[in-house]
């Protein structure tokens, strides 16, 4: 007897269960495409927004730190500013100070031209600033032409002046110091603190002017007359000179960056080419804190005798300030640039720094506008994100030696 066959049928997806499961799977991939995007779009602007901060950051440390260190002249005190000298109330009468500047000095001079006077107006103003119009000069600029070059319209240039900081009692000739290669040195006597010496400094590019003296170490007794001495400790010069370029790498790529041209030799002692420094400064504002009272609220005259409101006690010298700033703080422009008795008398600098993003968000319009002291910008509309930042230095050295009792 044959075996009774049976038929089986065989099943499987029907045609709309395919087309109903490729459907939900097409749909699971357009959301984890679309969540895909979202969170690479997010990171973007999360590095756009890091970078701006790392930028601003970093834009300001390093203005910070070398406007902090302006006015420093490793240990010497423009007489205008010294308030050991003796005032008016004795006699004999003392002379006004002879080294308070006569002008505001051009940074970027030929190191030929640089006579007496113009070192004294370097040793009195160790900060300033101009501004870059929103028309550019053309053909040229009318201070240092040849090294702010293609300037961001409606930015400030900021100059920095001081003695190099890492040469601390480095004696010409001592193992580990700088040689003197032709950079400008600064050199102080150091012989005699109670007999004024005739040259109380020196400032040259030449080795065989640097010969003022200091004491012996170690420094022979008191009652000597100072006859054991050796060349004196002496400083490279800096004068660093800071704007906006309009462009990073090549003309017309529309990438503001910070510059920063430093006084240097080789090739001759003068301003050298700026390099640059941080990319995305778009806005670059430079105002000064002017002490341009006394304690006792007389007004400032450094070019007078120093005179104290008690002679005896030294305390508030009438005509001379008390290293806080007075009134509102001061912008150098084009229409009004500021004066040898504001920058002589500047004790403080506020930095304004605009960033902006390296690329464009789209969807984003920046509609904001930014207020960096006296000045607004913006709104920009455009599709570019930004970022404000600021900070009020104090001119340490320059500050701290007018605070009396």
């Amino acid at each position: 007897m044959k075996p009774q066959s049976r038929t089986l049928r065989q099943r499987g997806f029907t045609l709309v269960e395919l087309m109903v499961s490729l459907a939900i799977g097409l749909l699971i991939i357009l959301a984890l495409l679309t969540l895909m995007i979202s969170v690479n779009r997010s990171n973007n602007e999360m590095v756009k927004a890091n970078r701006v901060i790392e930028n601003g950051r970093f834009a300001l440390m390093l203005l910070a730190a070398d406007v902090a260190h302006a006015g420093f002249w490793g240990g010497y005190i423009p007489k205008f500013d010294d308030l050991t000298q003796p005032d008016d109330s004795l006699s004999p009468l003392p002379g006004a100070p002879d080294d308070y500047p006569s002008a505001v000095p051009d940074p970027c001079l030929a190191y030929a031209s640089w006579d007496a006077q113009y070192k004294k107006n370097l040793v009195g103003i160790p900060v300033q600033g101009y501004e870059i119009p929103a028309t550019v000069p053309s053909p040229t600029l009318s201070v240092c032409a040849s090294r702010v070059v293609s300037p961001k319209a409606s930015t400030d240039v900021l100059v920095v002046r001081h003695a190099d900081m890492r040469d601390f009692k480095c004696v010409p000739g001592a193992s580990g110091c700088d040689a003197v290669d032709g950079d400008v040195h600064f050199q102080m006597d150091r012989t005699c603190g109670t007999v004024p010496p005739t040259t109380p400094y020196v400032i040259d590019a030449d080795k065989t002017q640097l010969t003022l003296l200091q004491r012996a170490i170690p420094a022979p007794p008191a009652t000597s007359s100072c006859a054991t001495t050796e060349m004196a400790a002496y400083r490279k010069l800096i004068s660093s000179l800071y704007y906006v370029r309009n462009f990073a790498v090549t003309a017309g790529d529309g990438v503001p960056t910070l510059m920063r041209s430093q006084l240097g030799s080789g090739g001759g002692v003068e301003h050298k080419p700026a390099e640059p420094l941080i990319e995305g400064v778009e806005g670059f504002r430079v105002e000064f804190g002017i002490d341009s009272l006394s304690d006792s609220g007389a007004a400032v005259n450094q070019t007078a005798v120093l005179h104290w409101a008690n002679s005896t006690n030294k305390t508030s010298p009438t005509n001379r300030g008390n290293g806080i700033p007075d009134g509102s703080y001061v912008r150098c422009t084009t229409a009004t640039p500021c004066t040898v008795a504001q920058l002589a008398n500047a004790v403080a600098v506020k930095i304004y720094v605009l960033i902006r993003a390296d690329n464009i968000t789209p969807g984003y319009t920046d509609n904001k506008t930014y207020n960096l002291g006296s000045t607004t910008l913006g709104p920009f509309n455009d599709n570019y994100k930004r970022h404000l930042f600021q900070q009020t230095v104090r001119l340490q050295n320059v500050s701290s030696r007018r605070e009396t009792p």
